[in-house]
């Protein structure tokens, strides 16, 4: 096991703790709330097996390496490694999660000129929406591709009903964490622009059961100070329990609150002059309390 990484930790006394985004108005108190399910991320590696079995596997954005390790039971030839901004990738390789652990930003030169050509699957889920500039970081995704490797990429779909039903109060467009929000019919034109065939786009069988339960958090926590909105859980958990109601309803539509798109990277495609600007959706976070 390798693990590449800042020479120091990240202070104790960091003024930015989850604690402390809790107690902000754009981030719902319930944060597990978002957290994608076992049984979505099992769904999303099964898409893999319509390929040839990849030998190597990066996950960007992975955190605790949830996604490898249920990748695992259906790939468990494969050897994982996993890509996030903070140290607790080095947990997930710790608990042999993972083979690699890499602190830092895919598109830092040195991670990029390391992890060149690499891996046959790079798989993003919710990362391209945090990025600073998606279009490099699409780049750097293919650069450490092998040619002929896939990308599997996962992000909020801002099209979606319940993004036009929410408006700002939708949980993507909260702020500082989502700064780009981007349609499928832009991140498709962007991945032809760089060289790349889209297999597959998804807006029917990826929906994450949550809006409404976030919604619900969201405006509890944006209204109510922390005690109040604490003891503001059995409403959650009604919002909750409508959303998983209605679920099954969503999934059937191209209305999903996500998309999935499946990439392949071709080994001679030259990529075009691509827009000087990406078209997306920025997020517009509710207004702060008074």
């Amino acid at each position: 096991m390798t693990a590449t990484a800042p020479s120091e930790r990240h202070r104790a006394d960091c003024a930015f703790t989850l604690a402390r985004c809790r107690e902000h108005t754009y981030a719902p108190r319930h944060l597990r709330l978002t957290r994608l399910p076992y049984r979505h991320l099992r769904a999303a590696a099964r898409v893999a097996l319509d390929f040839p079995e990849p030998e190597s596997w990066l996950d960007v954005g992975t955190g605790y390496a949830r996604f490898p390790d249920v990748a695992k039971e259906l790939f468990p030839y494969t050897a994982f490694d996993g890509l996030d901004l903070t140290h607790r990738v080095l947990d997930a390789r710790v608990a042999e999660r993972v083979e690699e652990a890499h602190v830092g930003h895919l598109t830092d030169p040195r991670i990029t000129a390391r992890l060149r050509s690499r891996y046959d699957i790079v798989s993003m889920f919710r990362h391209l929406e945090h990025a600073q500039d998606p279009r490099r970081e699409l780049r750097a995704a293919l650069a450490v591709l092998r040619p002929g490797g896939h990308l599997l990429l996962e992000l909020p779909n801002p099209r979606g009903v319940f993004a036009l039903l929410l408006g700002r109060w939708w949980i993507p467009h909260s702020r500082p964490g989502h700064l780009h929000l981007l349609p499928l019919k832009t991140l498709r034109e962007e991945l032809q622009a760089l060289g790349c065939t889209v297999l597959s786009a998804d807006r029917r069988g990826t929906h994450i059961p949550y809006d409404f339960a976030a919604f619900t958090s969201l405006v509890l926590t944006h209204l109510l100070p922390a005690p109040l909105s604490r003891a503001s859980a059995p409403l959650v958990g009604v919002a909750w329990a409508l959303d998983h109601l209605l679920a099954p309803v969503v999934r059937r539509t191209r209305l999903s609150n996500t998309y999935r798109v499946i990439a392949r990277k071709e080994p001679t495609a030259q990529p075009t002059a691509p827009p000087a600007t990406l078209p997306i959706v920025r997020p517009t976070p509710p207004p702060s309390a008074a």
